[in-house]
Order: structure tokens, then C-alpha cells, then sequence
């Protein structure tokens, strides 16, 4: 079936699937691994800790694939400069760069007069108009459902996705409890031109950074076993729920501040847990849709089960 959306044109794909960002997981093996399914693999930007390195990934996705990936770029409230980084991604001429967590202006602005597309993470739809305003090319819009950082207002992806459709005129990319064809055929009756999946990309083989404790505890969750931490801070975010995350909650109940629990909200608590597989001393990004994960793929044969999924309710559509 034809799958060609405003998305797959722009960014040049054949089917119309974003990986998410994926701090300290989202490296070249999973990026090429996406792209070459058909789909836009990415790095994560600012988990490695300079442009040279940087450089060096973007050299390792072109080695693996000559399909389009993307750079996402996370820049959030405790976060380091990044227009080194963004710079050294426009010299090397990279064909998409997203932005997610915070405020994406400084970027769109060095992006301005450059071939690269450009993808905004919003969470709001005033944060979707605005982000059309400044120059996206296409905003991905991430529900209540979604892992790591989300946004303020509890707001389901089912009542956001065509609240932002409505709003903008530029593509949408829906993000958040998507994890198959299902979700895939939802998005599209809600108006959007494609999905951004974080949580159910780290639950594959080519996810490599992602310690088996980790992706199994992905396979193993259920209903109820993910926690929004970080909501005292005015930056929730969702993670599966564990003996650290209860600390977590349970500082910010007593001391509702950044100085207070950033030894527990830390990037080395959290690859304490997704790199060693220290399940109790550090924790895990995770959306509500690890409940509905129950196997480890390669990415491939991910995608191909997505889109044969998502064929089989077209033709059921149709009555065929």
C-alpha cells in the first residue's frame, strides 16, 4: 500500500515512523537500523559530550545506511549550551534536526537558510502554533501517555493530536502510547501524517546501549507501572515505577526542589539503570505503551509487523 503522507515526502522516507530521541540510547546502530527499515532513525545530540563525538556518530549512520536519519537535540532546563553542537550537525549536513524539551527558537534560527528539515516536540497546542510561527517544518505532539519528558497539562494524545491539526497547517507527527499498526491507523484518523515511537524502539535488538534488565523490565510491565516524576519541578516525566522513582516522588513531596532530588533525577542515575541494569539504584524512561510490549525484535521485522498491522485495519476499513 501506498503509505506517502506530507511527512514521508519531506523527510524522504517510505514509511511514515519517527524514532524518538532516546537519551543515552539513541546512537547509530539503532538510527541506521530505523532508517533502513523504511522509517527516520536519529541520534541523540546531547548525551554525547562534544561536537567531535558527534561528528563521529553522524560518520557511523552514513557507514550503515544512505537513507535519511535525523539529530534530535534535547535541550531542557538544566541542560548544557548546544550551538556548538547544532553547528557542527549543519557542516556536516545532516537532513533533519528535531528539537525537544525546551525552548527550540535558537535553533530554528541557525536552521533558517539551510536545506534541513526541521521537527519540534510540543506538548501543547499553543506550543504547536508557536513552533509553526518560529519556522518548523513539522511539529511531533506527545500525549500524557508518552515516556521521558511530557507536558504540564496531563493531556491525553487522543484529545491533543486534532486540537493541534486544527491549529497548525504544517504537519503533525503524533507521539505518545504508540507502539503498533493500531496506533499507527489511530493517528491518521486524528488527523496526523505520521508517529514518533521512543519507548517501543528501545525494546529491540539494535538497541544496543539498553541493558537487557532494562528492556525486560519494558517486556514485563503492566498497566499501572509507570510514574510521572519531576510534576513539583514544572517538568514531568514519565519512567517505570520502582523503588527509586518512589524516592523521587517521595522527596518532592518533603522538598519540592531541583537542589533537593537532582542527585536523584541525574544522568548517571539514569544510566544506572539503562546502561548497568541497576533496576533499584536509578531509573528508566518509559511510556504507558511498555505495557502492551511483549517481545524484543529486530527493528525490521518491528516495523514490517507496524505497517502489516496497519494494512490489515486499512483493508478491514475498506470491507475487503
Amino acid at each position: 500500500m501506498d503509505w506517502t503522507t506530507r511527512i514521508t515526502s519531506m523527510l524522504g522516507i517510505k514509511y511514515p515512523i519517527i524514532q524518538g530521541g532516546l537519551a543515552y540510547l539513541a546512537y547509530s546502530d539503532l538510527a541506521a537500523a530505523v532508517s533502513n527499515a523504511g522509517g527516520l532513525g536519529q541520534i541523540t545530540a546531547m548525551s554525547l559530550n562534544n561536537e567531535e563525538e558527534l561528528v563521529e556518530e553522524i560518520r557511523k549512520v552514513r557507514m550503515k545506511t544512505d537513507r535519511p536519519f535525523g539529530v534530535n537535540f534535547a535541550i531542557g532546563q538544566h541542560g548544557r549550551p548546544f550551538e556548538h553542537m547544532v553547528q557542527a550537525a549543519v557542516e556536516a549536513e545532516v537532513p533533519v534536526i528535531s528539537m525537544t524539551g525546551g525552548n527550540p527558537k535558537p535553533i530554528l534560527d541557525m536552521l533558517e537558510h539551510t536545506p534541513i528539515k526541521k521537527l519540534v516536540l510540543v506538548a501543547a497546542k499553543r506550543q504547536a502554533v508557536k513552533a509553526e510561527e518560529l519556522g518548523a517544518d513539522a511539529v511531533m505532539v506527545v500525549g500524557q501517555e508518552g515516556g521521558g519528558h511530557l507536558g504540564r497539562n496531563d493531556t491525553g494524545t487522543m484529545v491533543l493530536i486534532p486540537q493541534v491539526v486544527d491549529a497548525v497547517s504544517i504537519p503533525v507527527i503524533a507521539s505518545g502510547g504508540i507502539g503498533d499498526g493500531r496506533g499507527l491507523m489511530a493517528a491518521f484518523s486524528l488527523g496526523a501524517e505520521g508517529i514518533e515511537m521512543g519507548t517501543r524502539f528501545i525494546a529491540t535488538k539494535e538497541c544496543v546501549h539498553a541493558h537487557h534488565v532494562y528492556k525486560q523490565a519494558l517486556i514485563e510491565a503492566g498497566d499501572g507501572d509507570t510514574v510521572v516524576i519531576k510534576r513539583t519541578l514544572g517538568a514531568p516525566a514519565r519512567a517505570l515505577k520502582n523503588t527509586w522513582t518512589e524516592q523521587i516522588l517521595e522527596a518532592e513531596e518533603q522538598n519540592p526542589s531541583y537542589e533537593n532530588i537532582k542527585h536523584l533525577i541525574s544522568g548517571e542515575a539514569n544510566k544506572a539503570y539503562i546502561y548497568e541494569g541497576k533496576k533499584e539504584n536509578g531509573f528508566g524512561w518509559a511510556g504507558q505503551i511498555a505495557a502492551s510490549i511483549d517481545d524484543c525484535p529486530n527493528v525490521e521485522t518491528l516495523i514490517d509487523s507496524l505497517i502489516g498491522q496497519a494494512e490489515q485495519i486499512r483493508n478491514r476499513w475498506k470491507g475487503e
